[in-house]
């Protein structure tokens, strides 16, 4: 039985199956799990896929309907074992599934279901137009675009995410981090959210001019001081010149892979979390780094 608090999870039974799936698939997904009292796996799966449904804020519904009382629509699906998952879009079951999976893959059958349906489609557009402007060095047209994405679907990670390295991009760290609450807690460790938490923590390592213009002066003199083009790097990566911190990062793995037991390779890896998976830097980088581990 579903919970009473629960907004867009429902009990439904044959007689009303084909008002509460197929009728209303036309107007979002419906997500239909067959179960029992008597199946553990249900047990273990019923609580894991309301919980993924009801975070999704109406982009899908949940019906869940016992096939001891209800057997009428799982005969006719062929359940042949429980649990059993369909989902139906446009009145029809358009993906599936059975036995009890875990968190992660109950939320990429429903990313999967949802990008599929119109809304989706025009928040995966959304969301490549603004990864498009941010690449193209359009902040302001990216960061319009992203909170349009928001306002639409305010738990969307990757519009957050891109929000706030946006913010991260002209300088405003405390509206980044302000941006950066936005993410639901079970989200946080989301690859997007941790690249720009990276890209934070190394601003607050960021020297005065002074310092910048000293590390610089001290790698011209001595190109050969793999701890001084270190630290110079590390200063290009504070201030979010990330290819800056990569050219020189490479210049010391070119010379020695395993300098400092691998100090330059961390924190190369770390530059490319901070710079974002898609930018140049990283992109660029990763070809170079893989020449030199694989020449």
């Amino acid at each position: 039985m579903t919970d009473m608090a629960s907004l867009h999870t429902k009990d439904t039974t044959d007689q009303d199956f084909m008002a509460d799936v197929v009728e209303a698939s036309q107007e979002q997904p419906v997500i239909v799990d067959f179960w029992a009292p008597w199946c553990g796996p249900c047990r273990t799966l019923g609580p894991i896929i309301e919980k993924a449904v009801e975070g999704r804020k109406g982009q899908v519904k949940l019906v869940k309907i016992n096939i001891d009382e209800n057997p009428a629509y799982a005969g006719q699906l062929g359940v042949r074992s429980i649990p059993a998952v369909y989902a139906f879009d446009k009145g029809r079951p358009v993906d599936g599934f059975m036995g009890a999976l875990p968190e992660s893959q109950i939320n990429a059958f429903i990313d999967k279901l949802v990008s599929g349906t119109d809304a989706g489609q025009m928040i995966a557009d959304a969301l490549a137009q603004a990864e498009a402007a941010s690449q193209a060095g359009d902040t302001g047209t990216a960061a319009q675009i992203y909170a349009a994405i928001i306002q639409e679907d305010p738990e969307n990670v990757t519009a957050i995410a891109g929000l706030a390295r946006c913010y991260l991009a002209n300088g405003d760290a405390e509206r980044a981090k302000a941006t950066l609450d936005m993410v639901p807690e079970d989200k946080r460790n989301d690859h997007a959210v941790k690249g720009v938490l990276t890209a934070l923590e190394m601003m607050e390592d960021a020297g005065s001019p002074d310092e910048f213009e000293e590390a610089l002066s001290a790698v011209l003199a001595n190109p050969e001081d793999h701890a001084q083009r270190f630290d110079l790097a590390e200063k290009y990566a504070a201030a979010g010149r990330y290819a800056d911190a990569v050219d020189h990062l490479l210049i010391i793995l070119g010379k020695n892979l395993n300098w400092e037991e691998g100090k330059a390779k961390e924190k190369l890896l770390q530059v490319f979390e901070a710079a974002g998976a898609t930018d140049q830097a990283t992109v660029d980088g990763r070809r170079r780094l893989a020449s030199l581990m694989f020449a």
